[in-house]
């Protein structure tokens, strides 16, 4: 799944608010890049055909709130990418992020290294609830 730089932008927008009508979207966003009510509307439906907004028809206007959390699309995003490239045995995954690595400090590293003892943690629970 590919998102354009406004599907992103209204995603942000609707993270940070419970849920929103395009009119509302298209206050907020157009302060910061401009553009019309229509633009938002179909940026709004696009997003909903993703299944990444739902929508519950108020009136004359649909209400939208993210079906996704910000790190539920990450990792989504994530897993799409590596499902198209990668094959079985493919070290490419992990040379990406050692690479993407580089740039994090020294928390962020800290952070990463407990995510993955959590991560180890989970699949020995799961290997052993298994047995």
């Amino acid at each position: 799944m590919i998102l354009g730089d406004l599907e992103k932008q209204v995603l942000q927008y609707l993270w940070s608010v419970p849920e929103a009508d395009a009119k509302q979207a298209h206050s907020a966003l157009t302060k910061s890049r401009g553009g019309t009510l229509n633009t938002i509307q179909s940026t709004l439906d696009r997003l909903f055909k993703k299944a990444l907004l739902s929508r519950e028809k108020r009136g004359h206007a649909y209400q939208y709130r993210a079906r996704l959390g910000r790190d539920e699309l990450m990792a989504r995003l994530i897993q799409d990418v590596t499902c198209d490239f990668l094959g079985k045995g493919e070290h490419s995954l992990i040379a990406a992020f050692s690479s993407v690595s580089v740039n994090l400090d020294d928390e962020k590293l800290t952070q990463l290294e407990e995510l993955i003892q959590l991560q180890r943690q989970l699949r020995s629970q799961e290997n052993s609830d298994a047995d």
